[in-house]
């Protein structure tokens, strides 16, 4: 026969026991919760990033469309440009282009075409392949994060045109 006091005292073991339970059960959902919290935040910097170096090549192309449209004999200025990555109609990305600087000039093939870069405009002139540094300062506008990126681009140049860009 169980007398009174051992059932007394195997209530509290139960009670004890069951607040470990809840205690341990606590403690792993809030693992799990920071760390998903952590797996989102690395992939929202991913999409930031992805997004910075497409903002930044579109700003970048944009600014080098000055030296291949209409023969232009003036290096491209630092600018600012909006870009609307998503096509929503709103600026997602500021872009700050610095001046680009011609670091290196040579003198293409022989019978080198490029109709995409210079249109019509071949004929028997002689044409540099130029490379330019590009740095693009990349500023979020919703969350104000920013990204630094820095770029060679190749650029194919007349003769008149190098001489003034490219010393």
């Amino acid at each position: 026969m169980i007398t009174p006091v051992t059932l007394h005292a195997q209530r509290g073991a139960t009670l004890v026991v069951g607040l470990i339970m809840l205690v341990l059960i606590t403690l792993v959902v809030t693992a799990a919760f920071m760390l998903s919290t952590g797996n989102l935040r690395a992939v929202g910097n991913m999409q930031f990033r992805n997004e910075a170096i497409a903002a930044a090549d579109s700003a970048t192309e944009e600014a080098l469309n000055s030296l291949l449209i209409g023969g232009s004999t003036v290096a491209p200025p630092a600018q600012d440009i909006g870009v609307d990555i998503n096509h929503d109609g709103s600026i997602d990305y500021n872009v700050h282009i610095s001046q680009p600087t011609c670091i290196r000039a040579s003198v293409a093939a022989p019978g080198y075409s490029s109709s995409l870069s210079l249109g019509q405009i071949m004929t028997t002139q002689a044409f540099w392949n130029t490379v330019w540094d590009m740095k693009a300062d990349v500023n979020d506008v919703q969350t104000g994060a920013n990204v630094t990126i820095r770029k060679g681009v190749r650029v194919l140049l007349t003769e008149s045109q190098k001489k003034a860009v490219c010393p």
